[in-house]
């Protein structure tokens, strides 16, 4: 049986071997409930990108994609409150999109970045999003991988969409049973049957941060109040005002058989359509590439040449121009 240890160095192996002169470093970053940690890439001096991971996922997201970018940039990837090793938001708290998005900012403005750019997937997307919109003159260049950089929430349903997520975190606050402990390969199991777009690979760099050892075994160290629907939610005309805020150039990326397809419900769905016409009236860019959800994990290759492109059109200075420092 493989223990936890040879598979971590493996991982860590293969994330190093991939990276070759990349710099990377942890980060810790003290906020009023504990802490926002997450990975650091790339050289002290480098242009800042902000990396915003999915739902359930952590930093490690990012693991893969991050060395095949221009090498002139500072790749900030961090575990979002309650995921991977950051601190889990106190009791009686919610997660919501607005909570996240002050989470960006204490980052920010913790590393003292003025300007900078975001990479967002899934629901780091949308994170990503609704802070570029808040905070426009902070972002320069916003790159949203398999989402919509917006979740609206259909107008008629969105009385029983908030009373469920205040039913389900006033349901848990009542339970008082333990987490569950899993065996590495149970762990490892578990998330890949919640995430079938997940290869092996993609599994084990997850679970890197994505567990804590006990006695006994293992648990999963992101908090489960992360599973309940949002409280704070926007309609579409809503989303499509947000967006008009933002600033920076945009660029889409969309897996074929991605989010559309295997976690868009059918009442947002439709908003979909309309949201992407939002940003190609922007002239911005929204392009689609083979593959699945986590596409950018698994197979790094098919989105960094847009990604990268994107940056360097975009962001990186031109000679005679100052760098940003992180």
């Amino acid at each position: 049986m493989r223990t936890l240890l040879q598979t971590l160095r493996s991982v860590r192996n293969f994330v190093t071997s991939t990276a070759m002169d990349i710099q990377v470093s942890e980060l810790f970053v003290p906020v009023p409930w504990g802490e926002i940690r997450g990975r650091v890439w790339g050289p002290d001096h480098g242009r800042p990108v902000l990396c915003l991971h999915g739902w359930a996922d952590n930093c490690g997201a990012f693991s893969t994609l991050i060395p095949l970018l221009p090498k002139e940039c500072r790749y900030v990837a961090i575990d979002l409150a309650g995921h991977g090793r950051s601190s889990h938001r106190p009791l009686g708290d919610f997660y919501s999109l607005p909570t996240y998005v002050a989470d960006v900012r204490r980052v920010a403005d913790a590393l003292q970045l003025r300007k900078f750019s975001i990479i967002g997937h899934s629901m780091g997307g949308d994170i990503a999003g609704m802070f570029s919109a808040l905070y426009p003159e902070m972002v320069d260049a916003l790159v949203i991988l398999d989402a919509y950089g917006f979740f609206p929430t259909d107008l008629k349903e969105l009385s029983k969409a908030m009373r469920q997520g205040m039913d389900e975190i006033l349901q848990f606050e009542k339970k008082t049973g333990q987490e569950r402990v899993y065996t590495y390969e149970k762990a490892a199991e578990r998330l890949l049957a919640a995430n079938p777009t997940l290869s092996e690979q993609s599994v084990r760099i997850l679970l890197e941060r994505g567990l804590v050892q006990v006695e006994g075994g293992f648990v999963f160290s992101r908090d489960l109040r992360v599973n309940f629907k949002y409280i704070l939610l926007n309609t579409l005309e809503q989303s499509l005002v947000m967006q008009s805020k933002i600033q920076a150039s945009v660029l889409v990326v969309l897996a074929e058989e991605g989010f559309d397809k295997i976690f868009s419900e059918p009442a947002t769905r439709k908003f979909c359509p309309t949201l992407l016409q939002g940003f190609q009236d922007r002239n911005d860019t929204v392009a689609r590439v083979p593959g699945d959800h986590h596409v950018h994990l698994n197979k790094p290759e098919v989105v960094a040449p847009l990604v990268s492109d994107f940056l360097r059109t975009k962001v990186l200075p031109r000679p005679n121009t100052r760098e940003h420092k992180l």
